[in-house]
């Protein structure tokens, strides 16, 4: 029997905000020493209440925004009651039956198009760290709790169950990454925890629309361990499957070390966390002033840029992936083009295809060798950038050159003009210049001379040689091997 897996995915995402979600105290946790960002709320302090975070909010909405979902126009919080050793309360303050963000999507860009349902997004408050203590034989002696992380902003954002296979859940965690950097509301970055991802997973024979018993996989800190962990828990529920025994509900965790997932708990139902609405906040009124006015600050977003890119400035899908991959560096790259943005379609076209090539060659090589992620931190402005790309592309300088000037350029922060002007290294060209030195290079190579004109394609290599020598590689190549031939052509 062929068996099709059902996957459904379920990621907190950590929100960039100064505060925490009900607290005063600093979000910006990571690297602070432990129980050093703690503030009345997230110790809970008897008499402290609850203050929601407005931001957190505004980031919530933008978020629901870019995953097309809807906006509740009320949205309340409630309390999760459950053993909550990491959260000094004792419960969680989240969301369960009105949201913040409801029935939205995400389409992802594979070859076979896919789009995942996203069922919801709500808001909740992360918990704090837990360390725990080996003995010298092993197993744990004792826990040391870290409050910094308790209260931090999260969402939760949770997709139907329609992704079938690794690659799908791979392009969505990847898709929502994209997103939620675009948006500037997170890091999304999984190793430090600030993007955490728990898969659900099923199988059925292929055919089927039934859905079976699901088992939740935790305990994810990279990519490829969720992709690795479906691959593998769709094999050992296929095995058990077909060897007659029954898939339980339950959660497991990940060991990324033996590759494996490991049972943990039978899995709870949501009457078992015993919610009930958050007394001490009341419910959020969200007008349709406040969601326009979010509305009007969200980015324009990966995709909808990517096909802008290729329509607009005509790059191919190639470059213009690599120009999206983050922000700041799409960003860059219009400030680039803006000098040419009243052109004429070809000089734009132009003009956009050699910055990309500039921006995703020279400029990616030197931001990694020095371990650069934002453009915009870089000592070379669009502007000049700019400059020295209309000179490349007019031959004012030879590539040699040219990647000479951007080299000083990006270590010194000088102007292409003022290099180009100290270093003498302006393409020599035209007949004023260009030619009394050819005429001069003919006149002392009598024999490369000759052979050329028996036949010889490799002397023109030889005199061309001596032309580059003679202006110290400025001179224009193409304009050069033009006189050469001119000059020795048979009258």
């Amino acid at each position: 029997m062929e068996y099709e897996a059902v996957i459904g995915l379920e990621t907190h995402v950590q929100l960039k905000t100064r505060s925490k979600m009900f607290g005063t105290s600093s979000a910006e946790y990571q690297a602070a020493e432990p129980n050093t960002l703690v503030d009345e709320v997230s110790m809970a302090l008897p008499g402290t209440l609850p203050v929601v975070n407005q931001t957190a909010v505004e980031y919530a909405m933008m978020i629901g925004m870019a995953i097309n979902c809807n906006i509740a126009r009320i949205t309340k919080f409630d309390r999760k009651n459950y053993t909550y050793p990491d959260l000094m309360k004792g419960y969680q303050i989240t969301q369960m039956d009105e949201p913040i963000c409801y029935e939205g999507f995400v389409d992802l860009p594979l070859e076979d198009s896919v789009r995942v349902r996203i069922n919801r997004v709500h808001m909740e408050e992360d918990v704090a760290r837990l360390v725990h203590v080996e003995g010298p034989q092993g197993g744990t002696v004792h826990s040391l709790i870290d409050i910094n992380r308790a209260g931090t902003p999260l969402m939760e954002i949770v997709t139907e169950p329609d992704m079938h296979t690794p690659e799908q859940v791979q392009s969505y965690i990847n898709s929502l990454q994209h997103i939620i950097r675009y948006l500037g509301v997170g890091t999304a970055n999984m190793e430090e925890g600030s993007f955490r991802c728990d898969a659900n997973i099923s199988i059925r024979p292929k055919g089927s629309t039934d859905l079976s018993t699901k088992v939740e996989v935790k305990n994810m800190n990279r990519i490829r361990a969720v992709v690795r962990a479906v691959e593998y828990e769709i094999e050992r529920q296929i095995a058990a499957t077909e060897s007659g025994e029954r898939i339980t509900q339950e959660t497991r965790g990940w060991d990324d070390g033996k590759g494996v997932t490991v049972s943990q708990r039978s899995k709870e139902e949501a009457n078992d966390y015993r919610y009930f609405p958050e007394p001490d906040i009341p419910p959020l009124i969200i007008s349709e002033d406040w969601i326009e006015s979010i509305q009007a600050k969200m980015p324009e977003l990966p995709i909808a840029r990517k096909s802008r890119f290729i329509g607009e400035w005509g790059l191919s899908e190639y470059d213009a992936d690599l120009l999206i991959l983050q922000r700041s560096t799409a960003d860059y790259f219009e400030a680039v083009c803006e000098s040419v943005k009243a052109e004429s379609s070809e000089t734009k076209q132009a003009f956009s295809k050699a910055a990309a090539n500039w921006l995703n060659g020279e400029m990616a090589r030197m931001m990694n060798d020095d371990e650069v992620v934002n453009m915009a931190d870089t000592k070379v402005s669009p502007e000049a950038l700019a400059t020295l790309v209309e000179k490349f592309r007019k031959r004012e300088l030879n590539n040699n050159s040219a990647k000479h000037v951007f080299e000083i350029m990006y270590n010194k922060g000088t102007t292409p003009e003022t290099i180009i002007e100290d270093l003498g290294l302006a393409v020599v060209s035209g007949a004023d210049s260009l030619g009394p030195i050819v005429d001069e290079i003919i006149a002392n190579n009598e024999k490369a001379v000759n052979d050329y004109r028996s036949g010889k394609e490799v002397a023109l290599k030889s005199l061309m040689g001596q032309v580059m020598k003679a202006t110290r590689g400025q001179a224009d190549p193409v304009q050069a091997t033009e006189m050469i031939k001119e000059k020795l052509a048979p009258r």
